[in-house]
C-alpha cells in the first residue's frame, strides 16, 4: 500500500513576494568607505607613510588629468 503525498499548495502572488529592504547604513558605509578610499589614492601628498613607487604616482597623476578634462 502507497503513502499519499502531501503537496503544498502553490504561494499567490502577494505571499511570493520578498521584502528585502536594506536599512541606510548598509548602502551608505561602504560607499563612504570607498569615497574615502578614493580621494586618498587620488591626492597621495596626504599619505604620508605611503612607498614612493612612481609608476604608481604617474598613474594616479594620469587619472587626475584624465578626471580634470571632463566637460
Amino acid at each position: 500500500m502507497s503513502a499519499p503525498v502531501l503537496t503544498r499548495p502553490r504561494p499567490t502572488a502577494t505571499r511570493a513576494r520578498i521584502d528585502a529592504r536594506l536599512p541606510w547604513w548598509a548602502l551608505a558605509l561602504p560607499t563612504l568607505a570607498f569615497i574615502t578610499l578614493l580621494v586618498l589614492i587620488l591626492n597621495p601628498s596626504d599619505a604620508h607613510a605611503a612607498g614612493s613607487d612612481p609608476a604608481i604616482t604617474h598613474l594616479v597623476e594620469r587619472v587626475q588629468l584624465l578626471l580634470a578634462r571632463q566637460p
